[in-house]
């Protein structure tokens, strides 16, 4: 009985943090009397219960308080299940429209890609615009990685050239409102919705390298014309079914990096999960054990070639247009003479 009780406070000890940590993150930008009422009676039940099972009161008072627990959880958990993602809230600029798309055979019309001028990080020009691709023309595809939380932790993205010289690149990222920022711990509890954003690299890439100075890394993917086509259609279907049914952003289980996963797993079905889907800061190895970078180098050679920073900064006194073409000179199989 003693051990059964140190089970049942362990049990109980986790679930009240998962229900502090979802009450919190669910109304701490709105600090609402009520919700604060509730947050405070929930970790007040569960350390009481804790301390009661601990402290060996009689059986039959901690039965009684175990059930009015348990209650309570049910409670919190149907509150949980009827949360629901939604597209109409106050929209932060940088993620206030969704990407449309529009595919006739070979021709694709995309509706909203961000093209920002970034001067800082809270100082730009917003410009979404109308883009038109040829699929024919598609021919490239770069992973890249953006560090903003140390070596371990970076932000995914993949860029597509085409052979009339257009980057576009995808990113999956949570779509925060005006009031809010990015929360890791958030991200695990239904706080932001999740929004696929195509951008021009000099906005999507180079406010990363320059207004944000996140250490940004690229990688020529080696992929052949039909699985080029199949990733970057991948990811007009998964925006298109954002756009139609909104969903949250989970940190664990949907981000930018195992959205890369899954669409590559439509292009090879058997590639296996590891721990560095969870540990983005270290994908491109991942992608490099794989066989999907440019060979004949060692990752760590790709890597270093691959640190875009210098030459970003040094874009900015070239033509706008130079941008795509400058971050890649000296990138293996991406250089200047093999971008469109």
């Amino acid at each position: 009985m003693h051990k059964l009780r140190w089970i049942t406070a362990l049990a109980v000890l986790l679930s009240t943090a998962w229900g502090c940590l979802a009450l919190w993150f669910q109304q701490s930008q709105k600090f609402s009397t009520l919700g604060l009422v509730v947050l405070a009676a929930w970790c007040l039940l569960g350390a009481i219960m804790v301390v009661t099972l601990l402290w060996r009161y009689p059986e039959c008072y901690y039965r009684s308080l175990l059930g009015a627990y348990m209650l309570s959880a049910a409670l919190l958990l149907i509150w949980w299940h009827n949360i629901t993602p939604s597209h109409n809230r106050n929209w932060a600029d940088d993620v206030a429209y969704l990407l449309h798309s529009e595919i006739q055979g070979r021709q694709v019309t995309l509706h909203n890609v961000r093209n920002f001028d970034w001067r800082s990080e809270t100082d730009y020009t917003a410009r979404w615009e109308t883009r038109s691709y040829d699929l024919n023309l598609l021919v490239s595809a770069d992973l890249v990685l953006s560090y903003w939380m140390g070596p371990h932790i970076a932000h995914t993205l993949v860029s597509f050239g085409f052979a009339d010289g257009q980057q576009l690149v995808f990113s999956l990222e949570i779509r925060k409102e005006r009031h809010e920022s990015f929360s890791a711990i958030g991200g695990f509890f239904r706080q932001f919705e999740q929004v696929i954003i195509a951008a021009d690299e000099r906005d999507i890439i180079r406010t990363r390298s320059n207004a944000r100075n996140e250490d940004v890394y690229l990688y020529r993917l080696i992929m052949t014309p039909e699985q080029l086509r199949t990733l970057f259609l991948g990811y007009l279907e998964a925006a298109e079914a954002l756009r139609t049914t909104p969903a949250f952003y989970n940190t664990l289980t949907s981000n930018c990096t195992t959205i890369v996963f899954d669409l590559a797993r439509h292009i090879a079905p058997t590639i296996p999960l590891d721990y560095r889907l969870v540990l983005s800061g270290h994908f491109a190895e991942y992608a490099y054990d794989l066989g999907a970078l440019t060979p004949e180098y060692s990752y760590m050679q790709l890597q270093e070639l691959g640190h875009i920073n210098a030459r970003a900064r040094n874009s900015d006194t070239s033509d706008q247009h130079d941008f795509s073409r400058i971050i890649r000179q000296g990138v293996p199989g991406a250089s200047v003479e093999d971008t469109p």
